[in-house]
């Protein structure tokens, strides 16, 4: 059994990660941010609540490593460096005591950047993002890309399977983040080609439903392919990926390659069109719906309405 703190239980991804903790016996401490609802059945489980980050990382809570699942860097830069931040809790900690585990898509950059204030303060920092679904989440199907020295993987893939099927040691720190933007990055390009062709396809006069037929055959099939299909039967979830996430992992992508001055053409069509999805008011919604934007900007009728 292992101590583990988490940050991020009431999201779509973090509530399955801490529900398998618990179930696989780790003592699992949780921070309850605005949704206390989606927590109660941890809290009910047996997780215990730590008022804030810093009461979580204190030796008090005792925590070995704590999870973050959050949306971005903006929101792990104050989890781990705010005035009530993981850091600021673990001063008084004897160094090399706590592992700060980021599972949520950052910017290889800042997580740079705090990886250093963390050795500095004697607290590790390890990158794990995820990818697959919430429901993989609840049912611990996760895949997790790691980017950490060979021994903190070690210590860390054990507990990572508590809510993964797959771990996947990527290289040393900061691997995991770089690989999940290219992967990400690559989804986004077959979501957003996929709407834009049916809205071209449809306004052409052909059968949509036959270049579904036709790919689902072949091999340009994939699961995002199948997602971005239902649409024409109506189905907008398939994918459960909002889409102003996606325009933010898009983002990162592109400033990694900005970063290595490494053109961007695909990166940045797909950030625009992930972009003038969102204007139109599809932001909040999931990733689907650029077969909703690609109507209102095409004339096109795909969705069953």
């Amino acid at each position: 059994m292992t101590n583990v703190g988490f940050i991020g239980a009431s999201g779509l991804m973090g509530h399955g990660m801490a529900k398998n903790l618990l179930a696989k016996g780790h003592a699992l401490t949780l921070t309850v941010h605005r949704n206390r609802e989606r927590v109660a059945d941890l809290l009910a489980a047996g997780a215990k609540e730590a008022k804030n980050a810093a009461e979580l990382a204190s030796a008090a809570a005792g925590c070995e490593m704590i999870f973050i699942c959050v949306t971005g860097s903006p929101q792990v830069e104050m989890s781990v460096l705010g005035e009530q931040g993981l850091l600021a809790g673990a001063a008084q900690r004897k160094p090399g005591s706590l592992v700060i585990v980021d599972c949520s898509t950052s910017e290889p950059d800042s997580s740079a950047r705090l990886r250093e204030r963390c050795a500095a303060a004697g607290v590790g920092f390890v990158d794990a993002p995820l990818s697959r679904t919430p429901v993989d989440a609840e049912a611990g199907r996760l895949n997790v890309m790691v980017g950490a020295t060979p021994a903190d993987f070690a210590k860390l893939e054990p507990v990572l399977r508590a809510f993964a099927e797959n771990v996947f040691h990527m290289g040393g720190p900061g691997a995991g983040h770089i690989i999940k933007l290219l992967n990400n990055f690559i989804a986004q390009a077959i979501c957003t080609a996929t709407a834009e062709a049916f809205a071209v396809g449809q306004r052409a006069g052909v059968d949509v439903g036959k270049l579904v037929e036709l790919i689902s055959a072949g091999p340009v099939n994939n699961g995002l392919f199948q997602a971005m299909a239902k649409t024409l039967t109506g189905q907008m979830d398939a994918l459960k990926f909002e889409l102003d996430n996606a325009r933010k992992d898009v983002r990162y992508y592109t400033h990694l390659a900005e970063g290595l001055a490494i053109p961007s053409v695909m990166g940045e069509a797909v950030h625009q069109s992930l972009t003038l999805a969102s204007a139109l008011g599809h932001g909040r919604k999931f990733v689907p719906s650029l077969v909703e934007a690609q109507e209102q900007l095409s004339g096109a009728r795909l969705v069953p309405r």
